[in-house]
């Protein structure tokens, strides 16, 4: 409803669900429904909370966050074309108080007339408090069931109020198989999408633009469709998209590298020997060149925590915690910025001194555990901490350390076995 009292002619106001055939790909081709949206299984898989209210019609108030390209708008299209709620879309970055305060007026009498309104309120995180605020009353009311969308923490930008009445769904970057997919439809879809078009993809060419694309839909279907209308036809008309191709429309060089293959374990395996061997260069070379090609940083970061124990050892202990340190690191800020502390970390073991003695212990040791006849604990080191134990002889003899400065001379294993060699 306007300020006239004019009641919209439109579900949906202020962004069209429906684009034409000039809009691009990636707004063309967008999930009409929730059978079409790809990925965020962990809250819109068969069965979650999140699907099953889309799907009778019964979202309350939610909180959508992630990265760019995750499907937060595209989510919020599937609800608007899904319910029979007034749709209603305004933008934080454009819309002001005044706009927001039409939305609620409108809403206010629409739901004295028995039809909910739902509001969708992109990028959340740039209004103010007291714009944030505005929509308290109403959103507790009922007036207005919000669906906001913010690429920032919720838990950082949102007033606390207005995060206590939504509940909150983090959507992760889409895995380089849900690019696969998004693209591949795209192709396919004569009425949408590429379709219409003779195109023959490469499947290096498509799996390049989904490995760089970073988990963003939008970044993956813009650098194929640029790669479908700048693609010279062959003679016989049809479009060839090729690797070389896909390097130039998503402005990203493809590195040869296999995650499953050869070139991924013969680049660690260059990786962790530079580490061991001491140079600093090839170990930052190495790591830019699987960090270039999509490798999880995780799976690196475990590496240089195994090899500061492995190679380095009690000949500079600092190295295992800087390595953990890391590991946790890229946990927590993920990628591009984990880079930097996998650098630091990998560059500080090459130059650490070496030495493999913790790791020929415990090879040793576990070798000997295999092979050999396994030894008893000894009496006076077994526990004593039952009642019985006495009885049994347990802990008789045992001489406490502490009592004689700190060390004094005992057996503790049965058999003499030298293993720690430093």
């Amino acid at each position: 409803m306007d300020l006239f009292g004019e009641e919209p002619t439109e579900k949906t106001t202020q962004k069209t669900t429906h684009p034409d055939a000039a809009s691009p790909l990636a707004y063309r081709v967008f999930p009409r429904t929730i059978e079409e949206y790809t990925g965020q299984e962990h809250i819109l898989g068969e069965g979650k909370l999140l699907r099953r209210a889309v799907e009778a019609d019964r979202i309350t108030s939610l909180i959508l966050y992630g990265p760019p390209g995750t499907g937060k708008t595209a989510l919020a299209r599937v609800i608007a074309a899904r319910t029979r709620a007034h749709f209603e879309w305004l933008n934080a970055a454009t819309a002001g108080l005044d706009d927001l305060r039409k939305v609620i007026q409108a809403a206010r009498k629409r739901r004295e007339k028995g039809t909910r309104t739902i509001l969708f309120l992109d990028e959340i995180h740039r209004f103010n408090k007291l714009q944030q605020d505005a929509l308290l009353p109403d959103v507790e009311e009922g007036n207005v069931i919000l669906i906001a969308a913010t690429v920032e923490n919720p838990f950082f930008y949102v007033n606390s109020a207005l995060l206590s009445r939504s509940q909150v769904f983090e959507l992760k970057p889409l895995s380089p198989q849900d690019l696969l997919s998004i693209m591949q439809r795209a192709l396919k879809d004569r009425e949408r999408g590429l379709g219409h078009l003779a195109i023959r993809a490469d499947e290096d060419a498509l799996r390049h633009i989904a490995t760089m694309s970073d988990g963003d839909a939008r970044k993956a279907l813009s650098a194929l469709e640029i790669a479908a209308l700048t693609t010279v036809p062959d003679k016989d008309g049809s479009i060839h998209i090729t690797l070389k191709a896909a390097e130039e429309s998503i402005q990203k060089k493809a590195v040869v590298y296999d995650k499953k293959g050869d070139k991924h374990y013969d680049t660690i395996s260059a990786f962790i020997k530079s580490m061991r061997g001491s140079d600093p260069d090839a170990v930052v070379y190495y790591l830019a060149k699987m960090l270039h090609a999509g490798e999880d940083p995780r799976f690196i970061a475990r590496r240089i925590v195994i090899c500061a124990s492995e190679d380095i050892g009690e000949a500079d202990p600092m190295a295992l915690l800087i390595a953990t340190s890391a590991l946790r690191a890229v946990e927590f800020i993920g990628m591009p910025e984990a880079r930097i502390p996998l650098a630091q970390a990998a560059i500080y073991l090459a130059r650490a001194p070496k030495s493999n003695a913790c790791y020929r212990a415990i090879e040793a040791a576990m070798a000997d555990v295999e092979k050999e006849q396994t030894m008893e604990v000894p009496d006076h080191l077994k526990c004593t901490h039952y009642r019985g134990a006495k009885q049994l002889g347990h802990g008789e003899g045992y001489k406490y350390p502490h009592d004689y400065g700190g060390y004094v001379e005992q057996e503790y294993l049965p058999r003499k076995k030298k293993y720690y060699k430093p």
